[in-house]
């Protein structure tokens, strides 16, 4: 498998070339990679703001910052895997269910192809296809849900499918296990009283945000990793999982989340799960601040990396 890895030379400046994420090579569906980023710029399931289409050109715009090596877990990455970036799926602005299809069967090739999917967002309906494709090559999944809601509505306005929704769809087609699956930082308001134990009735696990800072990220951590066990799994992030200080970026905000250093603390804890897809979602440009969400976001994603280099480490392989 030939490797894959950003340039670092005197005359590539990080200005410099087409914007792929950390400047990684573009890759074609049908290339190997470990992993790989997929932009998934759709916003027809977004509910208030929208414009989460933006989100994967302004991320990947944000992480021309994103060098090589990860100095908390004291590991080059690129030395442990090989990366690319598959551009964009595509999706069709006017029809839903079209774009949902579009994105899955993009995906679909890449997972099966032996590719940890990374993808961003888009609003949070893209974490349906996205799943539907990863549990297709590896059954029924694990989810850690970063997120301020949990999305597991049955209908929003009416809709079955949108980015109130996907986790009730997945629930329903065995894509995740609840059983193994949490929510960590649910808050804000919300149409009932009972709402977030909706969640829970489903089989969920669920770190309110108000537990979550009792827990401090050691305990949500150890929660996390009891939850998921040795599963395969999935981590969806929602940038409205942070406090809008730190998240400005975003279709519908929530006040009282975490900063994003306990953010980043929390996923550096998490090297012994497997994982086998993550995304981040629902980074909104226009209201984007001086970048400040989307290189969060560009940098969540050099975490997910990290995360599936330490595991590689761990098992004594390099690329």
């Amino acid at each position: 498998m030939p490797h894959h890895a950003p340039p670092q030379s005197p005359g590539s400046p990080r200005f410099r070339g087409i914007g792929t994420y950390s400047r990684l090579p573009q890759l074609a569906p049908e290339q190997r990679a470990d992993f790989g980023i997929i932009g998934v710029p759709f916003d027809l399931g977004a509910s208030f703001r929208n414009g989460q289409r933006f989100g994967p050109a302004a991320v990947r715009e944000a992480s021309r910052l994103v060098r090589l090596a990860h100095p908390f877990h004291w590991i080059d990455v690129y030395e442990f895997l090989s990366g690319g970036d598959y551009g964009d799926a595509p999706v069709y602005p006017a029809d839903l269910a079209q774009s949902i299809a579009a994105i899955e069967e993009y995906v679909h090739p890449i997972v099966a192809g032996g590719t940890v999917p990374i993808a961003i967002g888009g609003d949070h309906t893209v974490s349906l296809p996205l799943l539907r494709a990863v549990a297709a090559a590896h059954d029924e999944l694990a989810l850690v849900h970063f997120d301020a809601h949990t999305d597991i509505d049955d209908e929003l306005f009416g809709s079955k499918i949108c980015h109130g929704t996907p986790f009730r769809r997945a629930l329903e087609e065995g894509l995740i296990d609840p059983k193994h699956s949490i929510q960590v930082g649910i808050r804000g308001s919300t149409v009932t009283a009972g709402e977030i134990d909706d969640s829970r009735a489903l089989g969920f696990e669920v770190i309110e945000a108000p537990e979550m800072f009792a827990l401090g990220v050691a305990g949500v951590v150890e929660r996390i990793l009891a939850r998921v066990s040795n599963r395969k799994a999935y981590l969806t992030f929602d940038v409205d999982f942070l406090d809008p200080a730190y998240a400005p970026g975003t279709g519908t905000p929530e006040v009282g989340g975490p900063a994003s250093h306990e953010a980043l603390a929390m996923l550096r804890g998490l090297g012994a799960i497997p994982f086998v897809g993550f995304d981040v979602v629902e980074v909104l440009p226009a209201a984007d601040h001086g970048q400040i969400t989307a290189l969060l976001a560009a940098n969540v994603i050099f975490e997910f990396i990290s995360l599936l280099a330490v595991r590689r480490r761990a098992a004594g392989r390099a690329t």
